[in-house]
């Protein structure tokens, strides 16, 4: 319940900014008794509930950092894929031999002589391997480059635009918990006072 209404809750104490992709804004507290009062909630509450959305942030950013390595192996892997159609293709009608080294298995080469191509296999993972022409491959081969390389500018951005909301959030917390110290300083003092 509480939950609900942090994130949907916007007025003149809080700035909020709109989710992407599923992420859910994080709110900039400036006055954080009217924020509560507004919220119904007490100090405990509040800190909880920024913490397990800090926590959520966390874990969010952890998947993306995962996405991101994979995209940053694959699209290597894809140019050395383009490069070696090319060079077939290049040579093709030359009638002259290609010397091309492959990889096996991570770690173990063999080296091939090729001559003329008219078809390359690819690899497409989960044991499936299919043949193509020199061209379709090109085709297939720079259409996958350029989705992974589109792809990973968006989780670029999605990481800035987490990464963001985590500062918000650290402040945020940092700021309801002085408030939190501050208050009870005044209630102090105004205890030793009254007695």
């Amino acid at each position: 319940m509480a939950s609900t209404s942090i994130e949907t809750t916007t007025t003149t104490t809080t700035t909020t900014t709109a989710e992407r992709r599923g992420i859910p804004g994080a709110q900039f507290v400036e006055d954080v008794q009217t924020y509560l009062s507004q919220l119904g909630l007490d100090v405990n509450s509040a800190l909880a509930f920024l913490q397990e959305r800090l926590q959520q942030y966390k874990l969010v950013e952890m998947k993306l950092l995962a996405q991101q390595r994979d995209l940053q192996a694959k699209i290597p892997d894809i140019e050395k894929c383009l490069d070696v159609v090319g060079t077939l293709q290049a040579k093709k009608g030359t009638g002259e031999a290609h010397i091309a080294d492959f990889e096996v298995s991570e770690g173990i080469y063999s080296r091939a002589h090729l001559e003329d191509a008219d078809s390359v296999c690819l690899w497409l993972g989960a044991n499936v391997m299919l043949e193509y022409s020199c061209e379709e491959a090109t085709s297939l081969l720079q259409n996958n480059l350029d989705n992974a390389k589109a792809s990973l500018e968006v989780l670029i951005a999605d990481l800035q635009f987490l990464r963001d909301q985590v500062t918000i959030t650290q402040v945020t917390i940092a700021r309801v918990y002085n408030w939190d110290v501050h208050q009870r300083r005044i209630r102090q003092a105004t205890a030793v006072k009254d007695s």
